[in-house]
């Protein structure tokens, strides 16, 4: 109802209107008492009061006010105005989502995807997913398109994956502009593109999906489906990187060392390695651990070198897992061990490092039998931590 937006009622019409409202919510008409509902939940022309929302709402709802059923499910769904029951909330949207409320619908589907106040039922979700967005609700679109992706709920369909992502993105949801540049880039359902998939990446960059300001960047900086461009590589990670993305942190970083982009300047790469390290970012523990044993950027610290060698190393990053070895074998930053130097040289040969294998090779020639025991039985129990890390 528009009742109270126009400009020209007096504050006496529109108390006469409110007592004319109460009164056929209070005798049960269902319309008057959901824009009840409404009013006080949004807190106009009345006193905001989520309690008397959820009331009206519930009166409304049980005389089947598919409106009032989504938004009491909302209500329920958040625990505004009401004890947070997310199976209550579940079945409010199914009454709505059966009387063709699209939101309800999507948001039913939502649930069911995570196992939200119902069991988790990819294939229910996706049948509700399709029945909003055959209807044109884009977040529906872009799910369903996420579950053809998937193959969950559906069988597994990247043409179908592109179809309905493409639909969402049309209305400018930014994660299916982001899911449909990454189809694009990945040749999925559909033929490489990468001026496609930049152009999308683009769109949803705008729209501040941090993934696909990541991931703009790196065309930038590769040269893929735009000329190559780092001043902008450099400035598209760092709105992801100042926004916590630490794939963005490290790869800026990177261009700091470099001085791809921006002023060369080792501090800095530094400080957005440590940025990046401390969320676990393997790439950018390595290249911390690098800083600190040249001292370039950082004052030389053998013993951060090797600690955060480690970090990296214990996620399956050779380089890091070949140089721990040496920081071993040397005694650098850790005391001299040469069968523990010996096992990370292993890990890193086993991953293809040609370095790690020729000094896999030179230091277990000079290891008797039984050393070379300890070396296997602690290459197995180190692999054995990074697999459960």
């Amino acid at each position: 109802m528009d009742l109270f937006r126009q400009n020209d009622i007096s504050p006496t019409d529109k108390q006469q209107e409110i007592t004319t409202l109460l009164i056929a919510a209070e005798n049960g008409d269902e319309k008057a008492q959901a824009t009840l509902g409404t009013m006080y939940a949004e807190g106009v022309e009345v006193e905001q009061d989520d309690e008397q929302a959820v009331d009206w709402y519930m009166k409304a709802a049980n005389q089947g006010n598919v409106h009032a059923q989504f938004n009491l499910g909302n209500m329920y769904n958040s625990g505004i105005g009401i004890p947070q029951d997310y199976e209550q909330a579940v079945a409010w949207y199914r009454k709505a989502a059966e009387h063709n409320h699209i939101s309800s619908q999507y948001n039913l589907g939502f649930m069911l995807t995570k196992g939200k106040g119902a069991p988790q039922d990819y294939q229910e979700a996706a049948a509700w997913y399709r029945k909003a967005a055959d209807q044109g609700h884009a977040k529906a679109q872009s799910n369903l398109g996420i579950m053809y992706a998937k193959g969950q709920g559906v069988p597994l369909d990247y043409e179908q994956a592109v179809d309905w992502n493409r639909k969402s993105a049309a209305q400018g949801n930014a994660s299916a502009q982001f899911n449909l540049g990454n189809m694009y880039n990945n040749g999925k359902g559909i033929r490489q593109d990468y001026q496609q998939a930049t152009a999308w990446y683009k769109k949803a960059a705008d729209q501040g999906v941090v993934e696909a300001q990541y991931n703009l960047a790196v065309m930038y900086e590769n040269g893929q489906g735009v000329p190559l461009d780092y001043y902008q590589a450099a400035d598209w990670y760092r709105k992801a990187a100042d926004r916590g993305y630490a794939s963005a942190q490290c790869n800026l970083g990177n261009l700091y060392v470099r001085g791809d982009g921006v002023t060369k300047d080792d501090n800095q790469a530094v400080f957005w390695y440590q940025k990046s390290a401390e969320q676990g970012n393997a790439s950018a523990q390595f290249n911390l651990g690098i800083a600190y044993l040249t001292g370039e950027g950082i004052c030389q610290d053998h013993k951060q070198a090797s600690d955060w060698f480690r970090k990296a190393a214990e996620q399956g990053f050779a380089e890091a897992q070949y140089d721990l070895g040496v920081m071993y074998v040397k005694g650098l930053g850790v005391p001299r061990d040469t069968i523990t130097g010996c096992a990370w040289y292993c890990l890193a040969a086993a991953q293809g490092d040609k370095d790690a294998a020729q000094e896999r090779d030179q230091v277990a020639s000079k290891l008797s039998f039984e050393e070379l025991t300890q070396v296997q039985a602690l290459t197995t129990e180190l692999q054995s931590q990074m697999v459960s890390h």
